[in-house]
């Protein structure tokens, strides 16, 4: 079920002309998106460490392969090179660049959208996690809503083709230092 749905993000993106920045892998759900992307006529763009190039199984038919020193630089440069984020189901490593990128959101030091794909409920938990911080005031619905989540590829994008940039972030919140019990 996950396979499918990557196979579908990567129909959605190619037909919206929406190229592929991912870690550039051949293995696991971004290896079957950047898979589909290829072979529906997208452009796929892998930056990988060169400690990871053999481990990941760097992928080898892709339309640019950045080979970096480290996960420092991979980040930054995918950040640099995408002009959104989806997180599809994953483990730490997808949550860890998920927050990355969202923190930077929050801060203020990118205003591009970050999207979940919710395939099957996977992230039901994460989101209800979430509205859980934003309940204990540790923070804002308006940045809470920074991460647009969505079940199928097709409304995923759609919300980042009608996304608008705002100007909040963590700077421009008011600050209540006695809401903590």
């Amino acid at each position: 079920m996950y396979a499918q749905a990557a196979r579908a993000l990567a129909r959605e993106m190619v037909n919206d002309n929406i190229a592929l920045v991912f870690g550039g892998a051949s293995v696991g759900l971004m290896g079957v998106i950047a898979d589909e992307v290829l072979r529906l006529g997208g452009e796929a763009t892998g930056v990988i460490p060169s400690a990871l190039l053999e481990k990941e199984i760097g992928h080898p038919g892709l339309t640019r392969l950045h080979i970096v020193k480290d996960m420092h630089e991979r980040k930054a440069m995918m950040a640099t090179l995408s002009d959104g984020f989806i997180a599809m189901p994953g483990g730490i490593g997808t949550l860890e660049e998920l927050f990355e990128v969202f923190t930077w959101s929050q801060l203020g030091l990118h205003n591009k959208p970050i999207g979940l794909l919710n395939v099957s409920g996977f992230f039901d938990g994460l989101l209800d996690f979430m509205q859980h911080i934003v309940t204990e005031r540790f923070l804002g619905q308006q940045q809470a809503s920074l991460l647009l989540a969505e079940t199928t590829p097709a409304a995923l994008v759609a919300r980042f083709k009608s996304y608008r940039p705002g100007t909040l972030n963590k700077w421009t919140l008011p600050v209540d230092r006695n809401i903590y019990p």
